[in-house]
């Protein structure tokens, strides 16, 4: 291997950089999609920390917010079983 490398004409590593660049972004760009597709990019994610024992330390505007976001949320993961089911039951 070392010889083979060796034989290599001057400037190959520019190659090897480019496709480790492309692999990099290609792994980029799967990833993004796959937050995308799972609901992973949500502003209000942050409300899903909350729970009852907050309500004295928040605003009433945002407990409510904190409280709609997750019941979205529950909603989203109950989808989320349900299809992830069904295909399962629709392979099986």
């Amino acid at each position: 291997m070392a010889n083979f490398i060796e034989t290599l004409p001057d400037g190959w590593t520019i190659y090897l950089w480019l496709i480790i660049g492309a692999v990099i972004i290609l792994a980029v760009v799967y990833w993004i999609r796959w937050g995308i597709k799972n609901e992973q990019f949500d502003e209000d994610i942050k409300y899903v920390l909350f729970d009852e024992k907050d309500r004295a330390k928040m605003a009433p505007e945002e407990f409510a917010k904190s409280q709609s976001v997750i019941k979205s949320q529950i909603a989203s993961r109950d989808r989320f079983l349900a299809a992830d089911a069904e295909k399962r039951k629709s392979g099986a």
